[in-house]
């Protein structure tokens, strides 16, 4: 089994450039693949949501693979009225109580696959509680013995999300098979695959947290989506990203350890222009970079406490943690001054964060990389483990200047 590494987006942002934005901004992103199929339904459908025309997959090139002379073959069922989701690609599903699977022609490239499901009792013979399946995206096994029900009502109710990414070696067409198991049944309600930048994602090798060696990301790793915040923000749209239709969740006040931290929600600045010297323009939509937190410029009061987030993860695996940062504020100008730690799963991330220091200047975005494996607690057992992520005031002023 190929491995996979679940990737957590954070959108974090201690000082964060206000852009103000007229009208919408077009992608600055044009993916080699851009595919929307809506499972279960038949010729073109548009929705609310995505300026995207969502593709149905019967009769059509994109039709599942299955032995169709079987009793168990896959049905298309719509959903019942009763659903909160109302449009493409929820609308419809496929259904079956044996393994089918849809082969899609791509170019080669890492891409993002995004599953869409909305678990819903399609009729009786197709209870909401009863699916129970696995996804392989060619040699990935994308979900184990997945419950979409279970999941939904976990995070928040439907429909359900979820965002992977995949390399493609060859011009082929990938695989993708949904298995379901024993009594039990798989469903899907879409499937999109979009393009990526080779650099989006695979960067390399970051900091692997509480130890001297790096985490290498190459193409033989699959990555699942876990969080993506807008830290002190709005919510980002698919339809407001950089053309990957990317989602970013807001508010993070949910995920903070104090509710009384709401007071560090920087206000909007709309006189510094964005310059992406750093980092590609496509890394994050700007949105990102025009609100955030900060623990502001008093360092004594800085020093009594932290901004601390906490996210439920599930243990025994690596997870990948991209902060984005930008310094606004002009008085902000030097190393050291605006100096910080950052400690993830009670570990020292970096002792000494400057984003001056990392961006070069004022209203430069950046981000940073690091890795972190969650263990199980050594009492017990639980379903769900807490990555707590904290920023920290220098604690030691001798630590506020770069070498």
């Amino acid at each position: 089994m190929k491995p996979i590494i679940t990737l957590l987006y954070l959108s974090l942002c201690l000082h964060i450039l206000t852009l103000l934005v007229a009208g919408k901004s077009p992608p600055i992103y044009s993916p080699i693949d851009d595919i929307t199929l809506a499972c279960g339904n038949s010729g073109q459908q548009s929705s609310n949501f995505d300026p995207r025309t969502w593709i149905g997959d019967i009769s059509s090139k994109y039709s599942p693979i299955e032995d169709f002379k079987s009793s168990t073959a896959s049905q298309t069922r719509k959903a019942p009225p009763s659903s909160p989701a109302s449009q493409p690609p929820y609308t419809t599903a496929r259904l079956s109580y044996s393994e089918f699977t849809y082969k899609i022609p791509l170019s080669p490239g890492q891409k993002f696959i995004r599953l869409h499901f909305n678990p819903a009792t399609y009729n009786p013979d197709f209870d909401r509680s009863n699916s129970l399946f696995s996804i392989k995206a060619g040699p990935f096994t994308l979900l184990s013995n997945f419950n979409a029900s279970v999941a939904a009502d976990f995070y928040g109710g439907s429909p359900l999300i979820r965002e992977f990414c995949v390399n493609v070696e060859t011009e082929q067409s990938l695989e993708i098979t949904f298995t379901p198991a024993k009594d039990a049944y798989a469903f899907i309600n879409g499937i999109e695959i979009v393009s990526m930048p080779t650099s989006l994602y695979y960067t390399g090798s970051p900091k692997l947290i509480g130890s001297r060696n790096l985490y290498p990301i190459e193409n033989n790793t699959a990555l699942e989506m876990v969080y993506r915040i807008n830290i002190g923000g709005g919510s980002i749209s698919p339809n407001q990203d950089t053309g990957m239709y990317r989602s970013w969740d807001a508010p993070d006040d949910v995920y903070l350890d104090d509710p009384s931290r709401r007071f560090s929600v920087l206000p909007q600045n709309n006189t510094i222009i964005l310059n992406f010297v750093k980092i590609l323009e496509y890394s994050a939509p700007k949105a990102v970079y025009v609100t955030g937190r900060s623990m502001g410029m008093n360092k004594t009061i800085n020093k009594s406490y932290n901004l601390t987030w906490v996210f439920p993860l599930d243990p025994e695996f690596y997870y990948l943690v991209r902060l984005h940062f930008c310094e606004f504020e002009a008085d902000i100008i030097n190393y050291g001054d605006r100096s910080f730690q950052i400690y993830m799963a009670n570990q020292t991330a970096e002792e000494l964060a400057d984003v001056i220091g990392w961006s070069k200047g004022n209203g430069n975005p950046v981000y940073r990389d690091y890795v972190v494996r969650m263990f199980m607690p050594p009492v017990g057992s639980r379903k769900k483990v807490d990555l707590f992520l904290v920023l920290a005031a220098l604690q030691n002023d001798s630590l506020t200047s770069y070498n």
